[in-house]
């Protein structure tokens, strides 16, 4: 999930906001201005409901902030890259670079999250019961009963046993301290996690039929995502399972043809296009040092009669956006990062200077070759 735009860094962390958010929010918000707040707190001024939705709001995605931002610093401590935090339509996600190399590193990153959303919805009920019993029936006993409330089920949901979930890492956890293999581990709670994607559709489903309103809608929508999600992680983990023990050298294309960045596009079409045999071509300065990555289908998307006035730089990955990888680095650690720069190649280079290009077609070939080894491992006799 990629962010719409930055927020700037917590704990030393890049936090971004993608679009998806704006759209739960205002639901949130206008739910609440204009129905819960209402109906529970009438005949107060209408600017009060406003206020108190959005206070509500914000502050609810304050706290799935602290969420996300949890399992950032607990991954740090246990030896974890973390790439950014993203907030979007369903809550947050923390990019965390690599696996958690134990069991209990797994427990202990996934189990502090759903922790602190506990955490501040008890705080926030244990306000709400002071104010009430000490006679307070304002709106911001609304909002504080609210997001107690709203952290409870953010807290309980998210421990269900099932991936993509923190529940599901910390099932995973669990099958993996009692089995001692990862991928298996993976596998049982990516499909915990596709049963309980449907099961949330067949119930979404049957209370909208049922004339329950749209709430069942938006959980059959939660349960479609949790479906995808969890068939993404178990390809994910079978993928790293046929890759064990591969390194970037085994894999990558070495010496690929380089290109320099003043080079037009049209340059390059008429002249090189047609003897150039892959679909990226790195583009390299100051004898070998990689700065951009120009792809067929950048190319492909400039017109025509721009070609003539346009260098490959300015269509390039740009040198910030390459993910940069070493020959004897594993490919399970390289594979997190290609989803950095769009195209999804790593350039591969020794004290700075180009030796090779890891492509999405190497990736499949390694994965088609480690799972007819690991189909040939596991053969009786």
């Amino acid at each position: 999930m990629r962010a719409s735009f930055r927020l700037g860094r917590v704990a030393g962390v890049p936090v971004g906001v993608n679009w998806s958010v704006l759209v739960i929010f205002a639901l949130i918000w206008w739910g609440l201005s204009a129905s819960q707040f209402p109906r529970s707190y009438p005949d107060r001024p209408v600017i009060l409901y406003v206020l108190s939705g959005l206070v509500a709001a914000v502050v609810f995605f304050l706290g799935l902030l602290a969420h996300e931002v949890s399992h950032a610093i607990v991954a740090k401590n246990n030896g974890l890259e973390v790439g950014g935090i993203t907030l979007w339509l369903f809550g947050g996600v923390a990019e965390l670079r690599g696996e958690a190399k134990s069991p209990g590193a797994e427990l202990r990153i996934a189990g502090i999250g759903p922790l602190v959303s506990l955490i501040i919805g008890v705080v926030f009920g244990a306000f709400a019961i002071i104010l009430a019993q000490v006679g307070y029936r304002g709106l911001l006993l609304g909002v504080l009963a609210w997001l107690a409330g709203i952290n409870i089920l953010l807290a309980v949901f998210n421990v269900l046993p099932a991936a993509p979930l923190d529940g599901g890492r910390l099932l995973r956890a669990g099958v993996w301290r009692w089995t001692g293999d990862r991928t298996k581990a993976s596998v049982v709670a990516a499909r915990a996690g596709w049963v309980l994607g449907a099961l949330l559709i067949v119930v979404g489903l049957w209370q909208f039929i049922a004339g329950r309103g749209f709430g069942g809608l938006w959980l059959a929508l939660i349960g479609w995502f949790l479906i995808g999600a969890a068939g993404m992680e178990e390809r994910q983990a079978r993928m790293g399972s046929a890759l064990q023990g591969v390194r970037v050298a085994d894999v990558m294309t070495p010496q690929p043809q380089t290109a320099s960045g003043d080079m037009t596009v049209a340059d390059f079409v008429d002249h090189y296009l047609f003897a150039y045999r892959h679909s990226a071509l790195p583009l390299t300065e100051d004898g070998g040092r990689p700065v951009g990555l120009v792809t067929l289908d950048r190319v492909r998307g400039i017109p025509a009669d721009r070609r003539p006035a346009t260098t490959l730089a300015e269509v390039a990955c740009r040198e910030e956006q390459l993910v940069l990888a070493t020959p004897d680095e594993p490919l399970n650690e390289l594979l997190p990062r290609l989803s950095e720069c769009a195209d999804g190649r790593a350039l591969v280079v020794t004290e700075g200077r180009l030796v090779g290009i890891v492509s999405p077609s190497d990736i499949s070939r390694a994965v088609q070759h480690g799972s007819l080894r690991d189909q040939m491992a596991d053969r009786p006799g």
